[in-house]
């Protein structure tokens, strides 16, 4: 559903992006104090970071297939 409205209103990739990492870390504060931290680091990932990670990945796979063929 949130997708979706994402993508009615054209928001971009980073926007959708942000979105998912606030509503992570709302539930990081949910956390009991040993976790809590450790919580937060998994969602201190900026977009670009995320997005190199995403192409390396993709490419890495791409690899694979063509190595296959």
């Amino acid at each position: 559903m949130i997708l979706l409205m994402f993508g009615v209103t054209g928001c971009s990739n980073k926007a959708i992006y942000d979105k998912l990492r606030l509503d992570e870390r709302d539930k990081c504060a949910r956390e009991p104090s040993p976790t809590y931290f450790e919580c937060i680091e998994r969602t201190n990932k900026s977009y670009e970071e995320y997005e190199r990670e995403r192409k390396e990945v993709s490419e890495s796979e791409v690899s694979k297939l063509d190595s296959r063929i």
